[in-house]
């Protein structure tokens, strides 16, 4: 049950009690201020450096041309909750404390543990100022799992994800501070949460540019609902593509409106690009400041997006092809659903125009920010991650994961391991365990449409050993 109580990046690991993080030797990225852009629902095709020729990502293609892109990068999960709580505590979900979206009653999602060592904390233990701007998911406001308990000296931004299927939401959250916002009162549209949120994010940077700081920003475009201002972006959209209305009118905007839904949208192709491309102006305006303020040569930026595309509200990944080349969209586990991109931007420490397809993972984060902050993690700390920094910098061997893993405790229960070229799915794992594994071989198959199981089933034995030891029991999400 809850109590009540009144222009970064996070992670998290249950320990005993809180973790804590001694220096190390310095490294190549040593004490590099630190931002992590985690975009909502975005698809590994819906930039133009990954092939989008609909939507416009200038600001977010140039970060790529100066940068490094990971070609085999993939999510937490292939929904919200699961795939923050891998991002903030470098334990995949077979091993992380939230592998669901499980709701709590009023506002919030189950919360992370109190003691997890999570990425806020560790970079506030080695010295850093940590700050969260965005939607949070994993605890509900004043729990154990709220950000500030969590690592983070400043949160703002949408709590409860649930609260995030809104764009004119009745309120957000500072720290622990519920913020009206008088404007949207009454299911009006004045505020737009995003735009608030960036500017908290925004003022942050400024006024942390004397300190090393970790900014996570988790924006919510572009998740459903489908919904931006009236302003030059959808009007640059307007009448390029043919539009289908999306009609849902018991969740349209006024005085009866719910959190859970929709609203209705005219211009649904349109709207969904502008999404793309506001979400751009946004990282944009955090290279402008960093640029502004001196601090582009001791920063590290990073963006990413937390699962596959969404079909919800209106949205048509088909139409964008927002799957890339892939098989699959938000809670499937096949590639589409988890596979994004993942952009590195740090001029002079990350060679330009660079690519990689080191295989890594978003439990990858923990251990390549502890090497870039000076800080040791806990002995005791079950660690699923390696660090990417020598892929970063060029500079020493980089070791290889044996093998990835993932469950999904919604659709039936499933789980999927990537070994080398192997990929294996298991879907209906919650009535049968044993369910039949999916195999492709992602060398010659990357869409994942010739099941190869019955031709190697020595392959399909292993990654079912995988998926029984990988993981650990968890009391809340069972199959």
């Amino acid at each position: 049950m809850k109590s009540p109580l009144n222009k970064g990046l996070a992670l998290a690991v249950v320990s005993a009690g809180a973790a804590s993080c001694a220096p190390q030797a310095e490294e190549p990225m040593h004490r590099m201020n630190v931002i992590y852009i985690l975009a909502d629902d975005l698809g590994y095709g819906d930039l133009g450096c990954t092939g989008s020729t609909k939507i416009l990502t200038p600001n977010i293609d140039r970060m790529r041309a100066e940068g490094m892109l990971f070609t085999q990068h993939y999510s937490g999960s292939t929904v919200s909750a699961p795939s923050r709580s891998v991002l903030m505590t470098g334990q995949h979900t077979g091993h992380t404390p939230i592998r669901g979206n499980r709701e709590m009653e009023g506002e919030g999602q189950t919360p992370l543990p109190a003691g997890t060592c999570t990425l806020g904390r560790m970079f506030r233990q080695a010295g850093y100022v940590t700050g969260a701007f965005g939607k949070w998911g994993l605890g509900y406001p004043g729990s154990e799992g709220d950000p500030v308990y969590q690592g983070f000296d400043r949160f703002y931004g949408y709590n409860c994800q649930r609260e995030s299927h809104r764009y004119y939401p009745t309120h957000l959250w500072d720290n622990l501070e519920r913020v009206e916002l008088e404007k949207n009162r009454d299911g009006a549209c004045g505020s737009y949460a995003p735009d608030l949120i960036h500017t908290e994010a925004l003022r942050f940077i400024r006024e942390n540019r004397d300190k090393p700081f970790f900014l996570f920003l988790p924006v919510t475009l572009p998740h459903a609902e489908l919904l931006v201002p009236d302003d030059e972006i959808i009007r640059s959209y307007r009448g390029k593509f043919g539009e289908k209305p999306y009609l849902n009118r018991g969740g349209d905007y006024g005085p009866k409106t719910t959190v859970a839904g929709y609203c209705s949208q005219p211009e649904p192709y349109a709207t969904f690009a502008a999404m793309v491309t506001r979400l751009d102006r946004y990282v944009g305006e955090v290279f402008a400041e960093l640029k502004e303020l001196g601090l582009d040569k001791n920063t590290l930026v990073l963006f990413t997006s937390d699962n596959g595309p969404h079909r919800e509200g209106g949205a048509d990944p088909d139409f964008f092809n927002s799957s890339g080349p892939f098989r699959g969209v938000k809670r499937d586990l096949y590639e589409g659903g988890i596979r994004l991109p993942l952009i590195a931007w740090a001029p002079g420490r990350i060679e330009a125009r660079s690519t990689s397809e080191h295989v890594c993972a978003f439990w990858d984060m923990l251990p390549t920010f502890a090497e870039i902050a000076g800080a040791e993690l806990p002995d005791t700390l079950l660690q699923d991650g390696i660090s990417i920094v020598p892929t970063l910098t060029g500079a020493g061997q980089q070791p290889e994961h044996d093998y990835l893993y993932w469950e999904f405790h919604e659709a039936g229960g499933k789980q999927a391991v990537r070994q080398g070229k192997w990929k294996g799915v298991r879907q209906g794992v919650k009535k049968n365990p044993d369910a039949p594994i999916e195999l492709y071989d992602l060398s010659t198959d990357l869409h994942e449409d010739r099941n190869v199981a019955e031709q190697y089933p020595e392959v399909v034995e292993k990654i079912a050993a995988i998926m029984q030891s990988a993981r650990t029991e968890s009391e809340i999400f069972k199959f």
